[in-house]
């Protein structure tokens, strides 16, 4: 028998092992089969856009009836499934119908493998970073095989090598552990989940997903435009998850000595350093090192807010708060991230995309900063 903890360990690992394949090499097959920067971004968009409407409906279908297991094994098989149509086609248009479908069953995996992540780990969730970080050691593994297998074969390769994974994922979605909520839903459950806190972290965790979408849906086709091969962009993407993964495993102490909102103040702030320079870079080792801020834009980013949304919603809105904040995040934002994207990379230049994602970025962290101050500002001062 699989433990409860490796279960999730193994899920994130073939999650993101697809996604090693999927986020750096997509795009370009997509370039390859001759699609423009528009239809390019919009695939991506619709995606995202997707999962925003899918990844709330699922979420609150599985706390209100109490059945996560059964439609996280069902998504994941069907979503395995479709995507396996992609072999067949090259057709823009019927690619862009399969991707709404594929989407609408893919939307619920990742939100549902968090909010189990955090039941399983209960008093020990601030190390949800370590079990977190099976997952980027995947991605960085499949990243650059991917590369390599792509540099002596075709990029066409992606969507079988996709279906592998999805696959092994898909068949092991059962041992998933059968968690109960711990009450019934309440009435004032859904204000509680809405208070101004939660709004004001979504929009701006909203902000810093949009600043993303250059970067996840263009950051390999700018590297190409540099003169860049296959190895070099797997190279890229690996070592920004190598960055994460030393984040993610240090996250108890992080947690220990930083509060979530210190840490996601912060990551705002790196995110405009990050995409600052790869405005401007134009050298490998430029570059290479802006792959090393990933492990705050992403890494501590990414774990403060999970836990940070754990933290407000109330115990039995725990599915529903991850699947918002999965749907906002990388659905909302990121559909809007890479709509723009798509939308100036016709232009021909990649480069200001990445100069717009740095204001995007710095408007979420000036809101974010702004209203914690304000509200710190706002409580009573201890009598002395």
């Amino acid at each position: 028998m699989i433990s409860e903890k490796n279960a999730i360990r193994i899920q994130y690992f073939l999650y993101f092992g697809a996604m090693g394949v999927f986020l750096p090499y997509f795009n370009l097959y997509c370039l390859n089969l001759g699609f423009t920067g528009f239809q390019i971004g919009s695939l991506s968009a619709v995606r995202s856009a997707v999962l925003i409407l899918f990844s709330i409906f699922w979420g609150i279908l599985a706390d209100r009836k109490g059945i996560r297991r059964p439609i996280y094994i069902l998504c994941s098989i069907a979503s395995t499934a479709l995507w396996a149509l992609f072999l067949f086609t090259t057709d823009f248009r019927f690619m862009l119908l399969l991707t709404i479908v594929y989407g609408a069953f893919y939307a619920p995996i990742i939100s549902f493998l968090e909010a189990f992540a955090m039941d399983v780990l209960g008093k020990t969730k601030h190390r949800y970073g370590r079990t977190r970080a099976w997952g980027s050691i995947a991605f960085i593994a499949v990243v650059l095989i991917s590369g390599k297998m792509i540099d002596r074969y075709a990029v066409g390769i992606v969507i079988a090598l996709v279906l592998a994974i999805s696959t092994a994922q898909a068949m092991t979605a059962s041992t998933m552990p059968r968690i109960r909520s711990q009450r019934q839903a309440q009435p004032h459950d859904a204000v509680r989940l809405f208070s101004g806190h939660t709004l004001v972290f979504l929009l701006c965790a909203f902000f810093m997903l949009v600043s993303h979408g250059a970067y996840y849906g263009f950051f390999s086709i700018h590297l190409a435009r540099l003169g860049h091969g296959g190895s070099f962009i797997g190279v890229c993407w690996a070592l920004a998850s190598m960055a994460e993964v030393v984040v993610m495993i240090n996250s108890p102490r992080l947690f220990a000595r930083f509060s979530f909102k210190r840490i996601l103040a912060v990551s705002f702030a790196v995110a405009v350093l990050r995409w600052g320079l790869l405005y401007v870079a134009q050298s490998a080792m430029v570059i290479l090192a802006s792959q090393l801020l990933h492990a705050i834009t992403y890494g501590a980013f990414h774990m403060a807010g999970i836990l940070y949304m754990d933290q407000l919603a109330p115990p039995s809105e725990k599915t529903l708060g991850q699947a918002l904040n999965n749907a906002v995040t990388y659905g909302l934002g990121l559909t809007v991230g890479f709509f723009v994207s798509g939308a100036l990379y016709d232009a021909g230049n990649t480069a200001p995309l990445f100069l717009l994602s740095a204001g995007v970025a710095l408007a979420g962290g000036v809101l974010f900063t702004g209203f914690h101050w304000v509200v710190s500002c706002g409580k009573p001062k201890p009598e002395t």
